[in-house]
């Protein structure tokens, strides 16, 4: 199972040794290190991770090695994350500064790829940064407007306010994971293995996510409709239902954008499938 992203499914995916031998910072406009690779060659292709993902740990690394034949990807820590710094008071729009760095490291103009809470953070992030976004995709933005998902939101945000604000981090992973689905027996389990101390190292960066996806988690429909770039809205076949109406309602939102459903595909797509999807949106 995946703790990478909202609604998330199945798969862990273990911290890799390797991943610092390119590693590199940009300094964005607050003065917060963020922590990057890259690899390949071609256009600049920035992923961003969702809940709990970051370089070392998370499904980024498996995807960029993937798109990385046709172009230059780059995988970040988000701040709060792994190598990255995180200055305070934290804001959605200091993520957004923290992806324009990004940008602007690369030559100024790049794809964004998010998913989950990712692709929340990556809409906003097309909606500010305007001509520098070329294109945007994303997989399974978490946002529902039904009126049980919203007071289920709400609840979920002031007992997650609660645990951080009380250090009480192992609650907040807990919460999170409860409220993804995650059956109690298996957060159980790992409460007692060697990845609960990474979890917890994060777990403030759980409201940076809780942020992103919005005070209500309704569909910012109002909002999509001010992005400029080509949009690729994906959900996948064999998820929960929500998400094809949330994809669709973006989708129609949104002035250059296109819906696409992945079949077979849970909230934990697989890089192999989705790989190939990316690569054709991003060339065409």
């Amino acid at each position: 199972m995946i703790i990478t992203h909202i609604c998330a499914r199945k798969r862990i995916h273990y911290p890799k040794n390797d991943v610092n031998h390119s590693m590199k910072k940009v300094i964005s406009k607050d003065g917060t290190q963020i922590a990057y690779d890259k690899m390949g060659k071609g256009p600049t292709v920035i992923l961003v991770d969702g809940a709990l993902g970051f370089r070392s740990f998370g499904p980024m690394n498996e995807l960029a090695t993937l798109l990385s034949s046709d172009f230059t990807v780059t995988i970040y820590d988000r701040r709060g994350r792994g190598d990255s710094g995180d200055n305070k008071p934290f804001a959605v729009e200091r993520e957004i500064e923290d992806i324009e760095a990004l940008i602007d490291e690369a030559g100024g103009i790049a794809y964004l790829y998010g998913i989950s809470s990712g692709a929340c953070l990556a809409l906003e992030a097309a909606i500010k940064l305007g001509s520098k976004v070329k294109k945007l995709a994303m997989y399974e933005p978490p946002y529902n407007s039904e009126d049980a998902a919203r007071q289920e939101w709400k609840e979920y945000r002031d007992n997650l306010n609660k645990f951080l604000a009380e250090d009480r981090r192992g609650d907040a992973v807990t919460l999170f994971m409860k409220f993804v689905g995650t059956p109690a027996d298996q957060i159980a389990g790992m409460r007692k293995g060697p990845l609960w101390t990474m979890f917890e190292a994060v777990a403030p960066t759980l409201e940076y996510d809780a942020a992103a996806t919005g005070s209500d988690r309704s569909v910012p429909t109002e909002r999509a409709s001010r992005v400029t770039a080509s949009t690729l809205v994906m959900h996948g076949g064999a998820g929960h239902a929500f998400m094809k109406g949330t994809a669709l309602a973006l989708s129609r939102a949104i002035p250059y954008a296109e819906f696409r459903t992945l079949e077979g595909q849970t909230h934990n797509v697989a890089s192999e499938v989705i790989a190939p999807v990316l690569k054709e949106f991003f060339t065409k």
